[in-house]
This record gives structure tokens, C-alpha cells and sequence, in this order.
């Protein structure tokens, strides 16, 4: 299965529904059944937005080191000044959760929704879980 390993509280923040776009620094031509990989990296207290976006997840579960849901990756889009401005507008929880610089692209998820978790270690970019790579 295709995964994608994404921080906490932002791995999450897609489970509930708050995120929509994942925002990464390159495109893909990928397309399809995606499975979301909460990295290990802890939230750090200094880091007041990942705190604050972290009260957004109704019961304050993260899934540190899981892959814990699976969604559709069903568009790409590079960030431009006028998308970046139209996702503040329309979903400016969602933009919060990102990185809209022009240049950046927007991975558009739909049909998310929880599996049983499975214990993995994350990688870069899409990467394909393998069931003895459990942790």
C-alpha cells in the first residue's frame, strides 16, 4: 500500500477533517488510495501553532509512529498567489494547517477515514508498507 508520512499534529488534523490539503514542496503524478503515517516526531511546546492547531482534534489522540487512516489522493496542484489567497478565504482552519507559498504544492485528500493502526516507521515521500516492516 502507497503511505505518506505527515507530522502531528497535521496527520491528524487530516483524520478529523480540518485538513484537506496536505502542502508539500514538490508535486506528484500519484493518484489513488493513500495511507497517512503519523511521523514520531513529538509536537514541541515552543511550537505554538502545532499546540494550538492540536486543540482542534476533537479527542486529542495522535497516533505518533501509526499508519492510521487511509484517504484518496485525487489532485496536485502548484500554489499560486490567487490559490493561496481562495483557500485563506474558504477554509482558513485548513490553511493554517499548511504551507501556501507560491511555488509549494497542494495535495487534495478526500474520503478519509480511520483503519486499525498499524505500528511503522516512516520514510520520505510516498513509500510503499511492506507488513513485516512493523516496528
Amino acid at each position: 500500500m502507497k503511505v505518506l508520512t505527515i507530522r502531528e499534529p497535521w496527520a491528524s488534523l487530516v483524520g478529523c477533517g480540518v485538513k484537506i490539503i496536505e502542502t508539500r514542496s514538490w508535486p506528484t503524478s500519484y493518484r489513488g488510495e493513500l495511507y497517512i503515517h503519523a511521523g514520531v516526531h513529538k509536537i514541541s511546546e515552543k511550537d505554538e501553532r502545532a499546540v494550538r492547531l492540536s486543540k482542534l482534534i476533537p479527542d486529542n489522540r495522535l497516533h505518533y509512529g501509526e499508519i492510521f487512516m487511509k484517504c484518496n489522493l485525487i489532485d496536485c496542484i502548484k500554489i499560486d498567489e490567487d490559490y493561496a489567497k481562495r483557500v485563506q478565504a474558504e477554509t482558513p482552519e485548513n490553511y493554517e494547517c499548511g504551507n501556501y507559498t507560491a511555488g509549494r504544492y497542494a495535495w487534495i485528500l478526500s474520503n478519509v477515514e480511520y483503519i486499525e493502526p498499524i505500528s511503522a516507521k516512516g520514510r520520505l515521500s510516498i513509500w510503499n508498507y511492506e507488513k513485516n516492516e512493523q516496528c
